[in-house]
């Protein structure tokens, strides 16, 4: 078990920066971003948390650096596959890249039946996104080949199912862009699984965006195989664990949601946020943690003691005038 002294040297819940040249602010539910010059993008990954849609009350420490930490060690990994967004990392938890135009979807691609997918086949449906599902599967099994379910990018509510011909009949994406982003999400796909395995773990499944710089590149964008875009079982067991019926023992930020309805709360109307004592977040701050080193065969290391946003700020600068 990780330390449970998760005390970081700054608030980074709810923090703006002061950098040249901003064109454009955006705070979504877990980043911030920065638009400079209408040419790059410098996105901080907060230790904000959500769930069910909604941003929880309190931060979580060193949060926002695993996660920025973990998609930089997939970018990279992946960049000779697929061109990405990634120019620097000045910062833990900010990542500076190019700016594109993002495409209204988001490339779901699964390989297992488990989550959305296994409640909609429990519903009896065998089709999802307009992808057909063979009969006799049961939650959790590995389906015959990775399918891809996309979701509309909505820029308010809730994302929507949607199938490849729903997106081409609507003119959400071109013909020729779409065959491109199919080609680049089974890429991605396959070299996660193979550095999951070496981890032992299996990706179960897990989401891209896309973009195009402006000179009309495609290009994977936001972050890659985090556990909050990305569900990972552990190899060890689970075909033991199907067997018998038991839940597969998971990677990624379940714990929480779980905990949430435990406690009464499903981001339904009228439903109250459960207080989250600090030894709660402490066990947060330490299973995040976990996961990077899990995830990424990597040894955690927080930012350093005595670290201050002014700090943070020189870093970015530097940054932008380098690249």
């Amino acid at each position: 078990m990780l330390t449970s002294n998760i005390a970081t040297p700054m608030n980074l819940q709810n923090v703006r920066l002061n950098l040249p040249n901003v064109s454009a602010f955006y705070q979504g539910k877990v980043r911030d971003v920065y638009s400079i010059d209408n040419r790059l993008l410098v996105m901080l990954a907060s230790d904000r948390i959500s769930a069910f849609d909604v941003v929880l009350p309190k931060g979580i420490p060193f949060k926002g650096q695993v996660l920025n930490q973990t998609a930089e060690h997939f970018l990279k990994a992946t960049a000779s596959i697929v061109p990405n967004w990634l120019l620097a990392t000045p910062d833990p938890n900010i990542t500076v890249g190019m700016m594109c135009v993002p495409f209204k979807v988001e490339m779901v691609i699964r390989g297992y039946l488990a989550g959305h997918a296994a409640r909609e086949y429990a519903l009896g449906k065998r089709k999802v996104c307009g992808v057909s599902l063979p009969e006799g599967l049961k939650e959790n099994d590995q389906l015959p080949a990775p399918i891809i379910t996309p979701t509309t990018k909505a820029s308010e509510g809730h994302d929507e199912d949607i199938s490849r011909e729903g997106i081409l009949k609507q003119g959400i994406v071109s013909e020729a862009d779409y065959l491109i982003l199919e080609k680049y999400t089974f890429a991605l796909f396959q070299k996660g699984t193979e550095m999951a395995a070496q981890q032992g773990l299996i990706l179960v499944d897990t989401k891209y965006e896309f973009g195009k710089d402006a000179d009309g590149v495609i290009r994977l964008i936001d972050e890659i195989h985090t556990p909050d875009s990305s569900r990972y079982f552990y190899a060890d067991g689970f075909q033991e664990r199907q067997a018998k019926g038991e839940a597969q023992k998971q990677l990624s930020k379940e714990f929480v949601r779980q905990w949430l309805i435990a406690n009464g709360f499903q981001g339904k109307e009228g439903q109250t946020v459960p207080e989250m004592n600090d030894e709660f977040v402490i066990e947060i701050s330490e299973r995040y943690r976990e996961l990077y080193e899990q995830i990424t065969g990597k040894k955690f290391i927080p930012r350093e003691s005595g670290d201050t946003i002014e700090n943070v700020e020189s870093r970015v600068i530097t940054a932008l005038s380098e690249v």
